[in-house]
């Protein structure tokens, strides 16, 4: 390696160092997420695949001399992508919106930050495009801007790639036993299988959800005692650090057990059976039991907040989505004893569903009724009324699809009971203790 080169990388290593440092005295909370990184110099003007931090020294230091806060920022943009994990995505996303959007995210963050040392010239004509998607997007986070992209895609995909790069997202998508990412698997999935962080051998979103989780305790405690914590960045945190939900194993935590027609092979003697064929030729000493015992919902209740903000179109998905649930998992009996309750202030309908047959004609011909207040108590009430009338017999609970704006029961109820909310139409509402809260993706819907 020539004497010319050291020079440079040793340089660019000085830059990028003084970037870190300098942001480090600015967001302390910040500090794990911002030395994560071994800094490996090579052919990409800044990149990373969640360990390495790889640069080329030629364009770090020319951006460094042509604007030193855009160094900075192109660091904090780098770092943002690895704690709201926007390199751990499903293969078959579209690159070029996935890649976009979570610029437009990162850049965001880093402008509702408001720290000198990152306001390079770039945020001043970013401004305006954020300010345009702020109102149709809520919060500005990279999953609810590629939606919206996939829904309206850009006219002017490439100015705005200009606009808000910082940095290259190659590492990201390279195969496993490719590049730096070398045996990483980048999949956002509870299972997904990633390069390891040194000696700890963790898995590498799993180390970046920790530091997130560590970010977001730092802002609740110590940062936001000094009031300067914008609500851009806690947003994000929240969302990537909030629990995912399985909206099919949820529904199956509200099985109860009863009796069906179906073979029960595990109470299935194939000895006897086989020796009574050899011996009486056709008749088997023992026949396979008709009957097992299996978890289905047979008694359940759907309560559907029809209040303006839930009203619509959603309402009727998310009926549709249940339904098609409990449909594909089996979980109903023959006869089930399902209600299905529309409610604003007060109820408006209840219509009990006991076959399939009735639940698709229900859908059919579903109106939305009342689109007034919230109160969620006349539903419970409703219910408990129910139950005192012998309606039900083994009533295992009650979904409450809501925005959460509303009264909520004083006491917790004889049943289980969820709210379930979708996420951009939802704000963080605190549930009663006795409640089960689901946030769920529209796409999850």
């Amino acid at each position: 390696m020539s004497d010319t080169r050291q020079r440079a990388e040793a340089l660019a290593r000085e830059v990028l160092l003084l970037s870190r440092n300098t942001l480090l005295v600015n967001l302390r909370f910040m500090d794990a997420a911002l030395s994560q990184f071994q800094m490996v110099p090579g052919n990409l003007p800044l990149a990373t695949d969640g360990r390495r931090l790889c640069f080329s020294p030629r364009h770090v230091l020319l951006r460094y001399r042509e604007e030193r806060e855009a160094v900075t920022r192109d660091y904090l943009h780098l770092v943002f992508h690895c704690v709201f994990r926007h390199m751990f995505i499903h293969s078959l996303v579209d690159r070029p919106l996935w890649d976009l959007a979570c610029d437009i995210a990162a850049e965001a963050v880093i402008a509702s930050l408001a720290i000198p040392c990152a306001a390079a010239r770039r945020q001043e004509r970013q401004a305006a495009v954020l300010a345009a998607m702020g109102e149709e997007i809520h919060p500005l986070t990279a999953e609810g801007i590629y939606s919206y992209f996939q829904d309206q895609p850009p006219e002017d995909l490439t100015e705005l790639q200009a606009l808000f790069w910082g940095d290259d997202h190659t590492l990201w998508y390279e195969k496993p036993g490719e590049g730096p990412g070398k045996g990483e698997e980048k999949n956002r999935s509870a299972n997904a299988k990633t390069g390891k962080d040194g000696a700890e051998g963790a898995p590498l979103e799993a180390v970046w959800k920790e530091v997130a989780r560590r970010m977001q305790v730092g802002i609740e405690t110590f940062a936001r005692r000094q009031g300067n914590i914008p609500g851009a960045l806690e947003q994000n945190l929240r969302e990537v650090n909030r629990e995912r939900y399985d909206y099919t194993a949820f529904l199956r935590k509200f099985a109860v057990r009863g009796e069906v027609m179906k073979l029960d092979l595990d109470e299935f003697d194939n000895i006897f059976y086989t020796y009574g064929l050899r011996l009486y030729g056709r008749m088997p000493l023992v026949e396979p039991l008709e009957y097992k015992e299996v978890k289905r919902i047979r008694e359940f209740v759907i309560a559907i907040d029809t209040s303006g903000s839930v009203s619509g179109e959603l309402v009727q998905t998310f009926v549709q989505k249940t339904y098609n649930v409990l449909k594909s998992t089996e979980s109903f009996f023959s006869r089930i004893n399902l209600h299905i309750i529309q409610c604003d202030a007060a109820v408006q309908e209840d219509v009990k569903i006991t076959s399939q047959e009735e639940f698709d004609a229900y859908l059919e011909k579903m109106t939305i009724r009342g689109l007034g207040g919230t109160d969620f108590r006349p539903v419970f009430a409703h219910v408990d009324a129910l139950l005192a009338q012998g309606e039900f017999t083994n009533l295992k609970g009650l979904i409450y699809f809501t925005d959460g704006y509303g009264t909520f029961p004083a006491r917790k109820p004889d049943y289980d009971a969820a709210f379930v909310f979708v996420e951009d139409a939802y704000s963080d509402v605190d549930v009663p203790p006795w409640a089960i809260k689901l946030v769920l993706r529209r796409s999850e819907i």
